[in-house]
């Protein structure tokens, strides 16, 4: 077996100067925000994966990154290469999401009083088309050539999306916007409010003002919301999506994982990159990165590929 001095000494690269080591690179990294994010993450997915690795299947990440990969179609590798990750990387991401997700279910509540306020709020998924522009006046003549087409108005927007929205994301696929329902965080809150009371085959009348710019917005298909016992699972998730999109909830979610992990620092430098989770009171401000580190990374990281590009209706 080769030393562990040995191994500390393989370089990583060489120069005319000389070499970088991987003790060099490793000693670098670790004082490196980055770099202690990255060890917060794997220390992450290894206990989750213990935890609840058994309910993630392999065909369950296979399936959620092809329904990205046919959300974007033949863009897909430019989207992936736009946010440095590849195929591998990216099914880590979601595979990490769905740990973390498995384990916010398991601590989240889903009594009859918490079922009925998620029903008030409730919104199933729908499916949109969105043409952003720079000014109201630019979105109001679209509207206006809308209600001049006599034919098939979805046709007719998905040209005029290609043609003139500035949303390079979706604007070659007709401005098709992955659908999205009320507890999508990474959509615009005009834009949702707007295209909620849209119903299948209607279009906005008037220009919708976001933080993207203005907007069009098509509703491709708007399911009836229906009656409450036929989405009793429906808002069991959405009730754990919530929660992964609440820091607090998040952060205690960690900790009690972490904590029955029985993570153990060995490193002197970095046995304090978890003291947030593993030891809150005596957790001081500058652990404060690690919920952002740890919870959004894992919940949101998987979905940045897309969404961050996909939802530019809401962000561009």
């Amino acid at each position: 077996m080769m030393p562990l001095a040995a191994c500390g000494n393989k370089a990583v690269a060489t120069t005319s100067g000389g070499k970088i080591t991987q003790a060099e690179y490793y000693s670098s990294m670790k004082s490196t925000s980055e770099g202690k994010a990255v060890l917060q993450q794997m220390i992450l997915d290894k206990v989750l994966q213990k935890q609840y690795g058994s309910q993630i299947s392999k065909s369950a990440v296979n399936k959620e990154y092809n329904s990205y990969k046919s959300q974007y179609g033949s863009s897909f590798s430019a989207v992936l290469q736009q946010q440095g990750l590849t195929e591998k990387s990216f099914k880590q991401q979601i595979k990490s999401r769905l740990l973390l997700e498995a384990a916010v279910r398991h601590y989240s509540t889903f009594s009859n009083s918490a079922i009925n306020k998620q029903w008030k709020k409730y919104q199933p998924k729908v499916q949109t088309a969105e043409i952003l522009v720079g000014s109201k006046e630019e979105a109001q003549s679209i509207i206006d050539e809308l209600n001049s087409t006599s034919g098939n108005k979805l046709k007719k927007f998905k040209k005029l999306a290609k043609s003139k929205s500035t949303d390079t994301s979706n604007k070659s696929t007709g401005g098709i916007v992955p659908a999205f329902d009320n507890t999508s965080s990474s959509v615009d809150s005009a834009y949702k409010k707007a295209a909620f009371k849209l119903k299948t085959g209607e279009y906005t009348t008037e220009p919708v003002k976001t933080d993207s710019g203005y907007q069009v917005i098509y509703m491709i298909k708007h399911p009836a919301k229906g009656a409450k016992s036929a989405h009793i699972s429906d808002l069991k998730t959405q009730i754990v999506e919530t929660n992964m999109n609440n820091q607090s909830f998040m952060e205690k979610v960690i900790s009690k994982v972490l904590k029955k992990g029985n993570v153990s620092i060995k490193d002197k430098d970095l046995q304090n990159i978890l003291s947030q989770y593993l030891n809150p009171s005596s957790s001081s401000s500058s652990t404060s990165s690690t919920s952002s580190s740890s919870s959004s990374s894992s919940s949101s990281s998987a979905s940045s590929s897309s969404d961050s590009s996909a939802s530019s209706s809401s962000s561009n």
